[in-house]
């Protein structure tokens, strides 16, 4: 895990940064995935959607400097070079949630694994945040599987200075003979506009489609 700081006088976003950061502007976009051929290809192999989900996601952060843009605990600006997933997971018992990372592998096989024995582990666990010390370079998770939703919108008042791309997964729905999931994408416009959020929702399109790849 290493921060890449940026010298923000040399940047080439500078002007378009320090105007929505001081405006502090965030922007949702909503969007149906269609997971047909990605739920095909888990059913297969016996896999979950929601481990899955986490996998491609966390790919696409990596992917891409502009998800992966914060600033650090000493206020610096910056890039990770690494991002891990910090994802919820429910608890039936309590009808509560507990937030959980796991890191970042590059074969959904293992991540899967991983997913799992972490799941098994702090499930029920009455806590928030029950594994503990959470890595810096995370990014925010979760699936609202009990509803779908044609919009969802997060709001972190956190003085403007959360930039990492937040993501949330609902309720899949059938239209027909396909499968459609609704994938909300909150980002702060200080760092990304709406081109980045159309290179998340159509590469989450294209690895759910090429999911025989890599599943």
């Amino acid at each position: 895990m290493k921060f890449n700081s940026i010298n923000r006088d040399k940047w080439d976003r500078k002007e378009y940064f320090e105007h929505y950061l001081q405006q502090q502007t965030t922007f949702s976009l909503t969007n149906e995935i269609n997971i047909t051929i990605l739920m095909k290809n888990l059913k297969k192999k016996n896999y979950k959607l929601y481990p899955a989900f986490i996998f491609i996601v966390t790919k696409i952060v990596n992917a891409h400097r502009e998800f992966r843009m914060n600033f650090n605990s000493e206020g610096n600006l910056g890039y990770w070079t690494e991002i891990c997933p910090l994802y919820t997971i429910f608890d039936k018992m309590t009808h509560t949630f507990s937030g959980i990372w796991s890191p970042n592998l590059s074969i959904f096989s293992e991540f899967h694994a991983q997913y799992e024995n972490d799941e098994e582990r702090y499930n029920g666990t009455g806590r928030l945040f029950p594994k503990t010390p959470i890595p810096d370079n995370t990014i925010p998770i979760s699936m609202i599987p009990w509803s779908s939703f044609t919009a969802f919108n997060l709001n972190i008042n956190n003085g403007g200075d959360f930039l990492l791309p937040i993501i949330t997964g609902g309720k899949y729905s059938q239209v027909n003979d396909e499968l459609f999931l609704p994938v909300s994408l909150q980002m702060h416009h200080a760092v990304c506009d709406g081109y980045h959020a159309g290179v998340f929702m159509n590469d989450l399109q294209r690895l759910a489609d090429e999911s025989a790849d890599w599943i």
